[in-house]
């Protein structure tokens, strides 16, 4: 554990959550022997504080780093303008206190305006600074706070209104887990070449061979699984320049956003590494399939079409040959527009474990459609390399791996 004292960073609306921040900060003080740096993301009122202290960033300072003057919002008396303009202003706030060494991690509490403003400001800092949040929203879907960064959702149990017994006990346990987290020094262990992987259910062997082999070969490698979360996660540690190569072996979250699924990982999945000009292999894996959730939530529209039943909670639905055809297109060209070396590896015996011949997927046309699409599509600089063999056959997992291995070594 480090010598010196941490500092935790708390964001909060001091107009009303004043009494459970001082509470907080008692806690991070006293009972951890932490220092406290307080943000004050209130608007209509000053704040109420048990205590004399004063926060070190006040409303005035964080409106204004969001582009407006404080009283100016209070007038105008819209919590919509009024939120947009604080979570600005956290989002500065914090970067620029946190760049100054002035924190070394980060708690907020709040309900729905305050999970948002306070969750804003954490998602600009890098990966592995410690940052909670107690949120009266941690309860329900998180996905739009938390983003693709590493916060913890703490839930409030009661609203954050008032000191009882029950929001004593959570914020107490706050207080230790961020203290705790702030003071442990974490080694990396070494300095091998990242490389980020995905993956996806019905193309796990092809994952954890490739794995096996880069990490023979002196590689360290982060898989991900292609979920939607996973692959966003995964596009934006390639966009912060995290890792020196990427084994993109399931697109799938592609098929979800084109035709309408559940697992889609948004629009620009695929451009990190394009953008950026790490080194990639790319392979249209689970592209032969799209997610749903339980059965009866399939949209009517897709009535007729061949499905498999992975869990009472998951429905797949293979791609059509029309839809394999605009997915090629799709990944021809977001990699026609790569600024690094990239090259693309075709499993011509499946794109998956379904997709095997006697599979429940085995549609040879749609198979033809995605491969044409894509070797039609993509500009001649891009190799194309086609491998004899379903994706999770060893065969192809050695293939892709060697391309990794050979593109990371050529970098260097």
């Amino acid at each position: 554990m480090p010598d010196a004292p941490c500092t935790i960073a708390v964001l909060a609306t001091l107009d009303t959550k004043g009494r459970e921040v001082s509470y907080l900060v008692d806690r991070i003080v006293d009972d951890w022997g932490c220092r406290a740096f307080v943000i004050d993301l209130g608007v209509f009122g000053e704040p109420a504080l048990d205590g004399s202290w004063l926060p070190d960033v006040n409303r005035r300072e964080v409106a204004n780093a969001g582009g407006e003057k404080i009283e100016q919002l209070v007038q105008a008396a819209n919590r919509r303008r009024a939120i947009a303009a604080m979570s600005a202003g956290a989002e500065e706030v914090v970067r620029r206190n946190f760049g100054r060494g002035n924190f070394d991690a980060i708690v907020g509490l709040g309900g729905r305006a305050g999970t948002a403003m306070a969750t804003t400001a954490m998602r600009a800092l890098p990966l592995g600074v410690p940052k909670v949040m107690v949120s009266t929203m941690a309860g329900g879907d998180a996905s739009g706070y938390v983003g693709v960064k590493d916060i913890v959702m703490v839930p409030s149990i009661v609203d954050i209104d008032g000191l009882n017994r029950i929001s004593r006990q959570v914020l107490s346990r706050t207080a230790a887990a961020v203290c705790a987290m702030a003071r442990v020094e974490v080694q990396s262990g070494d300095d091998r070449p990242l490389i980020a992987a995905s993956t996806f259910r019905s193309a796990t062997p092809c994952a954890d061979a490739c794995r096996r082999q880069l990490e023979t070969e002196g590689l360290e490698v982060l898989v991900f699984q292609a979920t939607g979360a996973g692959g966003r996660t995964m596009e934006s540690l390639i966009e912060a320049g995290f890792v020196r190569g990427v084994l993109d072996l399931t697109t799938t979250e592609c098929a979800d956003e084109l035709v309408g699924g559940v697992r889609t990982a948004g629009p620009s999945r695929l451009e990190a590494a394009a953008k950026s000009g790490t080194p990639a292999i790319v392979v249209p894996g689970c592209l032969d399939m799209v997610s749903f959730f339980a059965r009866d939530t399939v949209p009517n529209e897709f009535a007729g079409r061949v499905f498999h039943h992975q869990s009472d909670n998951m429905t797949l639905m293979r791609t059509s040959p029309k839809e394999c055809g605009e997915l090629g297109q799709v990944l021809a060209s977001k990699l026609n527009a790569s600024t690094g070396p990239v090259e693309v590896y075709l499993p011509l015996g499946g794109v998956s474990t379904l997709a095997a011949p006697g599979g429940p997927f085995h549609d040879p046309e749609a198979d033809r459609a995605l491969f044409s699409a894509l070797r039609n599509n993509l500009k001649q600089s891009v190799p194309v390399t086609e491998v004899d063999a379903n994706i999770n056959d060893p065969r192809f997992a050695y293939a892709v791996s060697d391309a990794m291995l050979r593109l990371v070594r050529d970098a260097n």
